[in-house]
């Protein structure tokens, strides 16, 4: 059997809605139960006391990518049916900076705010809160923006056709990378009496 299963006909859309819910619910029960919906926790990060941030990340990424390879490989995910968001590379960069300054202000991601909101907490609730707002910002301002939003289209482009490099070598080297990661992230936590 081929997955996704949405896109092979297997789920509704409907059902592929509720299944998302579903994993989305458990997700930010993890989220919390991590203790990621504590922005002190989270905040540690830019600090290099608490790399648990970076840990869950490069978990999250390294266990993604060898689950879609290995699963690709044995015929069980036809990945030409994984959606690949297209790149536009300087909005993106813009976005991301945007993101990186309401991380380091609020010490909450959207996600782990969502989290953090819905385990009670003011902070994580006045974040949800100021990100709606500049959703419904951006929204209203959407028309004087587009033309910079569309800008500098790249496609859907991977690591490995960038670097015309072979699917399996890119994903060792994420690995690889991950590892490298976690290893550094000890070290950081453990100068730091964390």
């Amino acid at each position: 059997m081929n997955a996704p299963w949405l896109g092979i006909g297997i789920l509704s859309v409907d059902q592929s809605l509720a299944l998302a819910l579903v994993i989305g619910l458990g997700f930010g029960w993890f989220l919390e139960r991590g203790g990621l919906g504590n922005a002190r926790k989270l905040a540690g990060q830019f600090y290099l006391t608490d790399m648990t941030v970076l840990k869950v990340m490069f978990s999250a990424i390294i266990t993604t990518m060898l689950g879609l390879f290995w699963l690709s490989r044995l015929g069980f995910i036809d990945l030409t049916l994984v959606y690949l968001p297209p790149t536009f590379l300087l909005p993106q960069l813009l976005g991301g900076l945007v993101f990186g300054f309401g991380f380091v202000m609020g010490g909450l991601c959207p996600g782990t705010s969502c989290v953090a909101a819905a385990s009670g907490r003011i902070d994580g609730m006045m974040l949800l809160v100021g990100m709606l707002f500049g959703i419904f910002v951006f929204n209203e301002i959407y028309p004087l923006i587009s033309g910079f939003y569309g800008s500098t289209p790249l496609g859907q482009i991977t690591l490995a056709e960038q670097f015309n490099l072979p699917h399996g070598l890119v994903v060792f080297a994420i690995v690889a990378m991950g590892l490298m990661a976690f290893l550094v992230a000890e070290h950081l936590e453990s100068r730091h009496g964390s």
